[in-house]
């Protein structure tokens, strides 16, 4: 029997929104960067909201392992088999410093590879996004009402969701290889946003050619499956998690029809 309940999602949505209170406070007192041996920045902020979250995974399923950035840039990963959360506390930290809104907190559970629930929650705008497989996806706003999100259809109007920092002319040449010659409008976001946006039925489709981690990923992918779309890696099949060093080479993101494989576009 799997972990996810909806539950368990409310009450990850809870730790998430908790999570973002934290970052808020540092925000408002202000704080300093350091780099990581990977040369990304990280600040109190990521440190203080993975210390809110594996304290409430810990209380609510404490048997299920919890793959999280800064605990892996410490050096601990911890043991797993086929069930285990991925946690990226504090995504779009590079917007994050530049004093931009669009960053997330971000908690994935993953099962036999693919992630079956997430938790998306924007600390400055007061949004959560939540998805469950074979339940639904749902927006919750600030003062708690949820609506259920769910992707559009392919109409004549095209809207591609693009990283803020990593948009680059393969990107550019491969929208224009999905849709005929047709440059789609673009809309420009940072972090696990850019998921959302797609699964809320703002966008058709968001690719990404250029490398992340499965903590960048995992809540988002959930979300935006459980509102009825899809997510392929380079072969064209859905992205699956638990590779090599939790490494994503690239992707491709729709509404729930199957997009062009992105590998021939990847320099």
């Amino acid at each position: 029997m799997g972990v996810a309940s909806i539950e368990l999602l409310d009450a990850l949505g809870q730790t998430a929104r908790e999570a973002g209170d934290e970052i808020l406070k540092i925000v408002e007192r202000g704080f300093d960067v350091d780099v990581k041996g990977d040369k990304s920045p990280v600040t109190e902020a990521d440190h203080a909201a993975e210390k809110v979250i594996l304290a409430a995974l810990k209380q609510h399923c404490g048997d299920v392992p919890v793959i999280a950035e800064e605990q892996v840039a410490a050096g601990n990963v911890p043991a797993h088999e086929d069930t285990f959360f991925l946690v990226d506390p504090l995504d779009g930290t590079k917007e994050f410093i530049r004093g931009g809104e669009d960053y997330t907190v971000n908690i994935g559970l993953i099962e036999n590879g693919l992630p079956v629930m997430g938790i998306v929650f924007s600390p400055a705008t007061g949004r959560l996004h939540l998805g469950l497989n074979g339940r639904g996806a749902w927006l919750e706003g600030p003062g708690g009402t949820r609506s259920v999100i769910m992707t559009r259809e392919l109409g004549e109007d095209r809207v591609a969701v693009a990283s803020k920092s990593h948009l680059s002319q393969e990107t550019v040449d491969y929208l224009g290889s999905v849709f005929g010659g047709r440059e789609p409008e673009r809309v420009s976001v940072g972090s696990s946003l850019k998921f959302c946006i797609v699964a809320e039925g703002r966008a058709d489709i968001y690719p990404r050619l250029s490398p992340t981690c499965e903590w960048d990923t995992a809540a988002g992918h959930a979300v935006l499956l459980a509102a009825g779309g899809r997510v392929d890696g380079l072969d064209g099949k859905s992205l699956a998690y638990d590779k090599p060093k939790y490494f994503n080479p690239g992707f491709v993101a729709t509404a729930g029809w199957q997009a062009p494989r992105i590998d021939a576009f990847m320099a």
